[in-house]
C-alpha cells in the first residue's frame, strides 16, 4: 500500500501562484495530479514518469503549471502560476504502480490517492 500526503493548498488571488506537494511512502512508476471542482467530475491535470521525468499536461494548464519530482524525498510537486478562478478545486495526488507505455489521464488507471487539498482562486 502506498500512502500519499498532499500539502500546499490555500486561497490565492487571480494571477497568483501556489506550490502543491505530495509525499509518497513508496516510489511508484507514475504520479499525477487531478482536480475536482464542486459538481464536476475529477479531471486530470498533469503526470510524471518517475524514472525519466517525462511529463504530460492537460491543455488548460500548459504553460502555467509545472509538475516535478524530488527523488531523494519521494515527493512530487505542482507549481501553479497565473492561477485563474476556474482552477479552483480540490487537488488530488495519485500514483500508478506501473507505466503502461504512456502517461494516462484516466482516473481508473491510478492505484493510490491522497486525501486532497483545496485550492481556491479568488477573482
Amino acid at each position: 500500500q502506498v500512502q500519499l500526503v498532499e500539502s500546499g493548498g490555500g486561497l490565492v488571488q487571480d494571477g497568483g501562484s501556489l506550490r502543491l506537494s505530495c509525499a509518497a511512502s513508496t516510489r511508484t512508476a507514475v504520479m499525477g495530479w487531478f482536480r475536482q471542482a464542486p459538481g464536476k467530475e475529477r479531471e486530470f491535470v498533469a503526470a510524471v514518469k518517475w524514472s525519466s521525468g517525462t511529463t504530460y499536461y492537460t491543455d488548460s494548464v500548459k504553460g502555467r503549471f509545472t509538475i516535478s519530482r524530488d527523488n531523494a524525498k519521494n515527493t512530487m510537486y505542482l507549481q501553479m502560476s497565473s492561477l485563474k478562478p476556474e482552477d479552483t478545486a480540490v487537488y488530488y495526488c495519485a500514483a500508478a504502480r506501473f507505466y503502461s507505455g504512456y502517461l494516462s489521464k484516466r482516473v481508473d488507471e491510478y492505484d493510490y490517492w491522497g486525501q486532497g487539498t483545496q485550492v481556491t482562486v479568488s477573482s
